[in-house]
């Protein structure tokens, strides 16, 4: 499951065009604490993966899915690298909040 894990913490960071130190700002450690997670070496702690999940703006179970895409992203029109940690969250709560809407529609239109 680590490598599933790592993997796509890969292809979601590039896919985000962000780099790793973007990523560990956000989960508040450092960079070669993040490298170790997206080599499959350390496994991410469940905390970490949601938040990482939400900065995506993807299900927390596309991190665990081996079959997992771009499409499961919401993808931002400009890229995310070199943000601050602050702003870095506050992407990651209004792709929360993003993610919750489109939820919300898919059961409003069944």
């Amino acid at each position: 499951m680590k490598e599933i894990i790592a993997k796509n913490l890969k292809r979601f960071r590039v896919t985000s065009g962000c780099s790793q130190d973007v990523i560990a700002s956000l989960l508040g450690i450092g960079r070669s604490a993040y490298s170790n997670y997206e080599l499959g070496e350390r496994e991410m702690p469940l905390n970490h993966l949601e938040k990482v999940a939400d900065f995506f703006g993807c299900e927390l179970s596309a991190m665990f899915n081996e079959q997992a895409t771009e499409e499961d992203l919401i993808i931002c029109a400009f890229r995310i690298n070199d943000i601050s940690q602050e702003d870095a969250e506050q992407i990651a709560q209004f792709k929360g909040l993003v993610k919750n809407y489109l939820k919300m529609q898919k059961l409003l239109n069944k």
